[in-house]
């Protein structure tokens, strides 16, 4: 038998209620850090319960970013996640994962805390 291969996907989203400042550009900040860590805890949480659950291993934030003409109210956020991927699995349902999610934060509206751009959610395979 093969062995399983690790896959990476993107996420990106905005959160609406978490006001943009130089230290999420920072990844040495406190904010950054903390920021971070709770991200990939509710990203880890929201994804083990999903189509990839199994298979899937986490999730790191990369990257927080200025949402260009939001005032910095806003804030994107981009997460790469991981998964296993069996040599005879089928290729990851994009769409079908962007659904769950969907469904999971309320139409894309809440993760956690946070308030989100029901209209920035991108899963990208």
């Amino acid at each position: 038998t093969t062995a399983a291969t690790l896959e990476r996907f993107t996420v990106n989203f905005t959160i609406t209620n978490l006001p943009y400042n130089s230290d999420l550009e920072n990844p040495d900040s406190a904010k950054f850090r903390a920021t971070r860590r709770v991200m990939n805890t509710l990203l880890d949480r929201l994804l083990k319960d999903s189509i990839i659950g199994p298979a899937f291993h986490g999730c790191e934030t990369t990257d927080f970013r200025y949402v260009l003409g939001s005032n910095r109210d806003q804030t994107q956020v981009d997460a790469v996640c991981t998964y296993s991927k069996e040599p005879w699995a089928a290729p990851l349902d994009r769409v079908g994962l962007y659904h769950q999610v969907s469904n999971k934060t309320r139409g894309i509206t809440q993760l956690g805390p946070y308030s989100l751009d029901k209209d920035s959610l991108y899963v990208n395979g």
